[in-house]
């Protein structure tokens, strides 16, 4: 196992980029993230969830990294190429100007898709530039060792599991782990580097000029025309689409599942132990992933999920831990279990790293009314569903309204023990209050009857139990007094009117005591022990939600300004990690589908609002 590869520290250069200076690219099966000082930091291949190649985000020596950068003093900016997902980091030297294009062709071919090509086109736009190249892949997340045959003009990382292959239009070198190039471009001069998995059918082939400026081109097309589908013509249009470029991103194209974020163990507090992979597809996520595509008119994506849940997500089951999984693999396995990798040090020594997720195995009730509020809208925006579908709503619905009212580990995955959190509790009266609405709608069979009782019963339980006298609010817990974030989704799902005295002398207490200019926490983990040590930062989904919320009770000047302020916390590419910390950092996993869609959400109904 190699150490101390990657570049040493220089003065006012940190070992450890924060997480918000990375953009992201990717083919609809992975991503790369590459960082404003141009170096891969994240990458694993050939899926979202396969080991990583490149690493040095969880651990700067031992993790792996691909470097492109110039070997002068140069600030940099970083930018999308407009209404794509094609990253441009641009250097500015003393003596001229560069940059580096980092992209992942879309391609329509079975072996080309199985390439997943990453290409890195270096550019020098003004003047002169020297660059170097360091590419240092740790396969396996730097547990397995590798061989490196090379050429002038390839190079080829052979590992048990896996073989890349990088081609260049530079000389490259080896010191038998590593590869590296040193080269200097003039004005209008070019080098190109991309790395193939090879193997399996794929044979090696370079990638001359020619090559990566058509790739290039198409690559721009690709994403121009996904995202012409767009039907959204509001106030925030650049940060709605980025939204979803990102949404797109985090989708992998072979099941339709949609993942909650590409990276793990990315820390929600430096030096805490909130750290935990993210690389699956949580029913929760991907079904309000839905209703934002929706709300675009990217159906096609919608109906892919749709289609991920139906054959491989909704097996029928009469014990209490219900027919649902929370999360599911990419590839819809069921075990995901929780280890942690010891050897590397974590991000800016935040250990541990840990892959798979334990809380696969937890009870969340919250899932159920997630996955038939989007089903519902499925069928009221996109197309009928079919009687299959319904069939297994059908057995959704009975499931919940034979379980409702057991204790789970709620929507924040507690490892507390389980609590009769309300925020289960409404979504279970969401499951079963759309699935009335459904079944009234299209005719369809129903025990419309038991459904109703259920669906009273929990609202009743709710209106009863949820309320503090004491609090004036409603609260997280049944006979608790704990404040919640997650009650601010009552009125987002018609539960209860915006403008109801109790809802908003709930929005007043959590405006003062979870609210911090603008931004929302979730709750207070010591007044709620979740079962974890440390703080975390504010949530980012929940600041979303503060915002509709304000803006549904007709408090539309705060509403305004609290999404602006939002928006001034996303990254400079217009990205969100999953928390943001007390001096404004991004915290956790990153980027967010949670955060994004939720952008989204909020962004469309506030322009309504606002007219």
């Amino acid at each position: 196992m190699a150490e101390n590869v990657r570049p040493p520290d220089t003065p006012g250069r940190s070992r450890y980029l924060p997480i918000a200076d990375h953009g992201l690219i990717g083919d609809l099966h992975t991503v790369a993230l590459v960082g404003t000082e141009g170096t891969i930091d994240w990458y694993c291949c050939p899926s979202f969830d396969s080991p990583s190649v490149f690493g040095s985000l969880l651990d700067a020596d031992r993790g792996g990294f691909f470097a492109l950068s110039p070997t002068v003093s140069a600030q940099s900016k970083q930018f999308y190429f407009p209404d794509t997902n094609v990253l441009i980091t641009r250097f500015f030297t003393a003596d001229g100007a560069g940059e580096v294009q980092d992209y992942m062709p879309m391609t329509d071919g079975v072996a080309e898709t199985k390439r997943h090509r990453l290409i890195r086109r270096v550019l020098c736009v003004r003047g002169t530039v020297p660059f170097q190249l360091h590419v240092a892949p740790r396969f396996e997340y730097g547990t397995a060792p590798h061989t490196v045959r090379t050429n002038p003009e390839s190079a080829v990382f052979d590992s048990a599991n896996l073989r890349l292959a990088l081609t260049s239009t530079v000389p490259l070198e080896s010191d038998g782990t590593d590869v590296r190039a040193d080269f200097k471009l003039g004005e209008g001069e070019s080098a190109v580097f991309a790395l193939d998995k090879i193997g399996d059918g794929v044979e090696q082939r370079g990638c001359a000029h020619k090559e990566a400026a058509v790739e290039f081109a198409d690559t721009v097309a690709y994403w121009r025309r996904w995202l012409s589908q767009s039907q959204y013509r509001g106030r925030w249009r650049e940060m709605v689409h980025r939204s979803a470029l990102t949404l797109k991103l985090l989708t992998y194209a072979p099941t339709g599942a949609i993942i909650a974020a590409p990276t793990t163990s990315l820390p929600e507090q430096l030096g805490g132990e909130r750290n935990w992979d993210y690389r699956y597809a949580w029913i929760r996520d991907a079904a309000f992933c839905v209703y934002a595509m929706l709300r675009l008119g990217f159906t096609t994506e919608a109906e892919a999920f749709i289609k991920f849940l139906t054959t491989r997500a909704c097996k029928g089951t009469d014990d209490a831990s219900g027919p649902l999984q929370i999360m599911y693999g990419i590839d819809g396995r069921t075990h995901l279990p929780e280890s942690e990798l010891s050897h590397l040090e974590g991000h800016q020594k935040s250990a541990p790293v840990r892959i798979g997720n334990g809380a696969a195995g937890q009870l969340q009730l919250d899932s159920y009314g997630a996955l038939i509020d989007s089903i519902y809208l499925y069928d009221k925006w996109a197309q009928p569903i079919s009687s299959d579908l319904w069939d297994s709503v059908c057995a959704l619905v009975d499931w919940v309204c034979a379980h409702w009212d057991q204790p789970d580990e709620g929507v924040w995955e507690t490892r507390g023990g389980r609590k009769n959190f309300i925020y289960s509790r409404l979504m279970c009266w969401v499951a079963i209050e759309r699935a009335i609405r459904l079944a009234n709608r299209r005719g369809l069979p129903a025990d419309l009857l038991r459904w109703q009782r259920s669906r009273d019963d929990i609202y009743r339980r709710i209106m009863e139990r949820g309320w503090s006298e004491r609090r004036r609010a409603f609260v997280q817990q049944e006979g608790e007094d704990v404040l919640d974030a997650a009650v601010l989704m009552m009125p987002l799902t018609k539960f209860i009117a915006p403008t109801d005295p109790k809802w908003l002398s709930t929005l007043d207490v959590i405006t003062e005591e979870l609210v911090s200019d603008s931004l929302v926490y979730r709750y207070d983990p010591n007044a709620s022990p979740d079962g974890l040590r440390g703080d975390e930062g504010t949530f980012s989904i929940c600041s979303f939600w503060y915002v509709e919320a304000l803006a549904r009770a007709g408090r539309l000047d705060e509403a305004q300004l609290a999404f602006e302020k939002m928006l001034t916390y996303a990254n400079h590419l217009g990205l969100y990690a999953e928390e943001i910390g007390l001096t404004g950092e991004q915290q956790g996993n990153f980027p967010q589908a949670f955060t994004h869609l939720a952008l989204i959400s909020t962004a469309f109904n506030l322009d309504r609002a606002l007219g």
